[in-house]
């Protein structure tokens, strides 16, 4: 019999003792997963990729690169619908792996590499949102390299701090911060919209929609960057355990957001292709401050530069409390260090994972200079075992159960949409850059050597097969 959702500790880890911790809340209902959701995906992110993508395509036609990353995003958003309505349950990716390839096989190995690699890049995503952040600040007040360090730590454990309450405190904390997104989005649409020209917007450069091997290779950096901007649609995934009515709200979150943030983003580059000229504008470090003061002012730049420092830190707020769950899930499990499964007594949350990952990202953000790769270093480490490896799990799942009628979500057309999506996240893939292709494949082996080590040691799958129970 399988164990009750809201009860994860229940399980075994290849035969080791259960982990006991009192249950999570399910405290999140639509209007906070889907705040949570956009306010992950709207952080510094697209204030500094928005420049970087106009460089990239050279000329407005950067506007292509928002349209697929929102197609990409909403093709891959199905698929975690499906997964996260069919398993709503704390550790997102982790589970589903697990799930999809088996507890006591392939799925066993496929989730400590998932683990293995969100020890790197959890807190590295967020030391560079935190640096990113104190870049921004440079805009108000130059600080040096010493000072910039000081406000991206300060920063990190400002969070970890504002983070270490009950999840439904967490929730109405995101409300307040997803307010402030929505209106400083507003003031950007508006200013763009009511000091459009259309002479700056659509000035293409010769041979701007030239069809050519170029136009691929730059299309596909361009996406990299614009699809890091979307990355966060799934962070409901992560809280599967605190959300109410699951098989519901976390389909729809996570489609509003996705909708919601690509009209935004596309508003966004539009106003500023038609409010600067893009030749400008492709190397301005604080892009959107420049923006406001072309049209209001520095007094009204320093005021929107603030509120992109306050959504920098909603981001921030939202990422650190998805991936502080993903430890907790797989400690849970047995995977991995028992103390991560640690529940806290009065506020129901796990605050050992959340203190560990904070602790993590605050040596990287002091540490490290500036954000420079980390997006390709981030998008190469993930696509193949978070991304597509869900997917094709996905795909090889119902496949073999055929029973597509029992889940709370089936995505339509299917199994066109996962398709194209795993074609576009290997076009995606093969753009980030042979050293980051490299990197990741690197992380990816010392994990699988690390796991088959363990595994040994544990005397658990491949070593030692198991019978294997039905999902």
């Amino acid at each position: 019999m399988r164990p009750p959702i809201n009860s994860p500790s229940s399980e075994r880890g290849g035969g080791r003792g259960v982990v006991s911790h009192p249950k999570l809340v399910r405290g999140l209902g639509l209007r906070e997963a889907t705040s949570l959701n956009m306010i992950d995906m709207v952080g510094i992110g697209p204030f500094v990729t928005m420049a970087l993508v106009i460089d990239i395509m050279n000329g407005p036609q950067c506007i292509i690169a928002w349209v697929l990353g929102a197609f990409l995003a909403v093709l891959d958003g199905m698929v975690w619908s499906e997964l996260g309505a069919r398993w709503p349950e704390a550790g997102g990716s982790f589970v589903f792996l697990r799930k999809l390839y088996g507890e006591n096989s392939w799925g066993r190995m496929f989730s400590f590499l998932f683990i293995w690699q969100t020890i790197f890049q959890a807190p590295l995503v967020i030391a560079s949102g935190a640096i990113g952040f104190a870049e921004h600040f440079e805009y108000l007040l130059r600080v040096g390299l010493l000072g910039r360090k000081l406000i991206s730590g300060a920063l990190v454990l400002l969070l970890t701090f504002v983070l270490y309450r009950r999840i439904t405190t967490a929730g109405k904390i995101s409300i307040v911060l997803w307010s402030v997104l929505i209106l400083t989005i507003a003031w950007i649409l508006f200013a763009g919209a009511t000091h459009f020209d259309s002479n700056l917007a659509f000035s293409y450069p010769p041979g701007a929609w030239t069809i050519s091997p170029i136009f691929f290779v730059v299309l596909g950096q361009a996406m990299g960057k614009s699809v890091y901007s979307f990355l966060g649609y799934y962070n409901v995934c992560n809280l599967g355990s605190e959300i109410r009515q699951p098989e519901k709200n976390i389909p729809r979150s996570m489609i509003i957001s996705i909708v919601g943030i690509a009209l935004i983003y596309l508003g966004m580059q539009l106003s500023i292709l038609g409010t600067l000229p893009w030749q400008s504008a492709r190397h301005s470090q604080f892009i959107f401050s420049t923006f406001f003061e072309n049209i209001y002012g520095a007094a009204a730049a320093n005021i929107g530069t603030v509120l992109i420092l306050i959504i920098a830190s909603a981001s921030l707020f939202s990422a650190m409390l998805g991936y502080s769950r993903i430890p907790f899930a797989a400690a849970t499990k047995g995977d991995f260090f028992a103390s991560f499964a640690k529940v806290h007594t009065t506020k129901h949350f796990p605050h050992v994972s959340l203190l560990v990952l904070g602790a993590m990202a605050f040596v990287f953000a002091v540490f490290f200079d500036r954000m420079s790769d980390v997006i390709s270093a981030v998008l190469a480490m993930r696509i193949l075992i978070q991304f597509i490896g869900q997917t094709v799990g996905l795909l090889i799942w119902r496949r073999e159960r055929k029973n597509a009628e029992s889940l709370p979500y089936r995505m339509p057309l299917f199994p066109l949409p996962a398709l194209l999506s795993i074609a576009i996240w290997l076009f995606v893939f093969y753009f980030t850059g042979l050293k980051f292709i490299v990197g990741a494949s690197s992380v990816t082996g010392i994990g699988l050597a690390v796991y088959l080590i363990r595994a040994k040691i544990r005397s658990e799958w491949p070593w030692l097969t198991v019978p294997q129970p039905p999902a």
